[in-house]
């Protein structure tokens, strides 16, 4: 029996950081040979994802740090995937959020899994949503940090339930970012660094002129504008009460289930088209097959059905 057979939903989550971390190297390995888990593991989401991006230097491995400290006295386990810069020489993380979070190794409870982000834009790695998705399963909690690439950002919004944008005082990128397709995304806005005073109520003044003219995100939710220091802790439990506070409107506004299955769409619809082009695209219309999810499919294992059509359809044809 071959070890990933042995992989199912129970042992991952019984079986602590060494199951866990089995289950996503062999994910990083071979997906396609994880998709009965990918899929038990979608039809049984049990965290709030939370994203959170912003600008490199902004603080939001502190802030995720801080985070955790919380989340774990309240009693709410934590899993956390920290998108780093890649190295051109590798290909591979440089795992820098390892370092600066200082989280308890005997503690099951909080697990940090670090992704090179390699090529690809938007700030965050090839195999996140799949990562999300069996960490969702697993945890209270979801934590998400994308890689700080600046405006290109935007890809956190397709794997994330709630998006945190952080901005620092005084750095001038909330007016950037108001020309940006990332001030469209956020639900909350986050100012680091409070304790610089007046600087920081500048920047929250800018934010909310940015963010006034860019669309609403998640329709009648008004985005929230915070201000934290992570060195105090000044502002952090106002913070994560309004985090809170959004994953309980988008349960109680029946809105959750509808923006994870448009993200799985937008996923499948990505991944059909990385994996055979616009061809890819074109055959899923000719041959009358749907990127629409039913109940009791994953997007996984719609994929791995359209890959299975588009194989055999090319062998008739040869």
């Amino acid at each position: 029996m071959s070890a990933e057979e042995t992989l199912d939903l129970k042992t991952v989550c019984n079986g602590g950081k060494l199951q866990l971390s089995r289950a996503l190297s062999l994910l990083e390995q071979s997906p396609a040979k994880m998709l009965n888990l990918l899929n038990d593991c979608y039809q049984a989401p049990k965290a709030h994802v939370i994203g959170i991006t912003g600008p490199p230097g902004v603080g939001k491995s502190t802030l995720l740090a801080e985070l955790i400290k919380t989340y774990r006295a309240e009693g709410r386990t934590v899993g956390v995937i920290a998108v780093d810069p890649s190295s051109k020489r590798s290909g591979g993380a440089f795992l820098g959020d390892r370092v600066r979070f200082s989280t308890d190794p005997e503690d099951q409870g909080v697990f940090v899994r670090s992704m090179a982000a390699r090529e690809r834009l938007g700030g965050l790695a090839d195999l996140t949503i799949a990562a999300m998705v069996l960490m969702r399963a697993v945890f209270d909690i979801v934590l998400i940090e994308t890689v700080g690439v600046g405006q290109s950002e935007t890809d956190v919004s397709g794997v994330t339930d709630t998006v945190v944008f952080c901005v620092q005082p005084g750095s001038g990128d909330s007016l950037q970012f108001m020309k940006a397709g990332i001030a469209e995304i956020p639900h909350i806005a986050l100012v680091t660094k409070a304790d610089m005073g007046k600087a920081a109520e500048r920047t929250k003044a800018d934010l909310r002129g940015a963010l006034s003219l860019a669309s609403e995100n998640g329709g009648d939710w008004a985005v929230k504008i915070l201000a934290l220091s992570s060195s105090d802790r000044t502002g952090l439990t106002e913070f994560v009460s309004s985090v809170d506070e959004h994953y309980e409107w988008l349960k109680n506004e029946g809105r959750l289930f509808e923006l994870r299955n448009q993200q799985a769409k937008q996923w499948l619809s990505e991944a059909v088209r990385d994996l055979y082009g616009k061809k890819g695209l074109s055959f899923i219309q000719e041959a009358d097959l749907s990127l629409d999810l039913i109940d009791g499919i994953s997007p996984f294992e719609l994929l791995a059905q359209i890959q299975k059509e588009f194989i055999f359809t090319r062998q008739q044809a040869l």
